[in-house]
């Protein structure tokens, strides 16, 4: 079961990654409270590293327990480890090197470095999500080749894509799998690594994060009911919330009948 989207409006980007930053941290000490340990999915993209760098630069920050966050990713560019273009070196320069993180938490795909091609970096994410669920004990999350994800963060492309599941292409028809390599991807760079939709799908809650004009449409047509193959960000859903937090913006085609701001209630939907 997956729960029905949700949308919250904000005036301007820079409000935007305040909320969603601000959401993060509430998020995050609630499931520290219950269970001790979190997990967060995270996504590269502007909006995506200016919400982490907005967690770091707060306050209420210092309430969680960084050592005790894992960190994964939804997605990574297939370049050197160091490269800034991937996504990891992205968000630690924006939060992960700036807080008291457990290196052993945090979840990196593999790079050019260590594997021959993108598809060994997904095995190899693959294994290292398996072995973590395993870990769990099995019954944290509904797949068991998966641990649990407590929060998992989207950007949304201008094509609708969703962490790297391109519309019409392999990535977002796989199925079966945890994680898939990503050939031929029509931005730069074109290899990747990408957690599947049926991964994705597994977490509590899925949170995208949207801005600018250039993403009404594919916001427009996501929430219009569109089918994910060929919009990627449609078939995006957390078992307990699914929460669309964007901009005035990229809010200029919503569908009439979406209202502007989520039931916050905190009824627990699947395992």
């Amino acid at each position: 079961m997956s729960a029905d989207p949700k949308v919250s409006i904000h005036p301007d980007p820079a409000s935007l990654a305040a909320a969603v930053a601000a959401r993060l941290i509430t998020r995050l000490v609630d499931v520290q409270t219950e269970r001790g340990t979190a997990t967060v999915v995270l996504t590269g993209g502007s909006i995506g590293t200016a919400a982490l760098q907005a967690v770091a630069e707060s306050p209420a920050s210092a309430a969680v327990d960084w050592a005790n966050v894992h960190f994964w990713w939804g997605d990574e560019r297939f370049l050197r480890a160091a490269d800034e273009e991937r996504n990891a070196v992205q968000a630690r320069a924006a939060l992960l090197d700036r807080l008291q993180v457990d290196p052993v938490k945090v979840h990196e795909f593999g790079s050019k470095d260590e594997f021959p091609d993108q598809d060994a970096a997904a095995a190899g994410y693959a294994e290292e999500l398996q072995a973590a669920a395993a870990s769990e004990g099995g019954d944290l999350s509904p797949d068991p080749r998966l641990p649990r994800f407590d929060v998992l963060l989207l950007g949304v492309g201008p094509d609708a894509h969703v962490a790297s599941l391109f519309p019409e292409m392999a990535g977002i028809r796989t199925k079966g799998q945890t994680v898939v390599g990503v050939a031929n991807a029509p931005k730069f760079p074109p290899l990747r690594a990408s957690l599947t939709l049926e991964a994705i799908n597994t977490a509590r809650e899925v949170w995208l994060a949207v801005s600018g004009k250039d993403k009404a449409g594919a916001v427009g047509l996501a929430l219009a009911g569109a089918g994910s193959v060929q919009v990627p960000a449609a078939g995006a859903r957390g078992l307990r919330k699914t929460l669309w937090l964007i901009d005035q913006d990229a809010a200029e085609q919503l569908p009439g009948r979406l209202i502007e701001h989520e039931d916050d209630s905190d009824e627990e939907v699947g395992p």
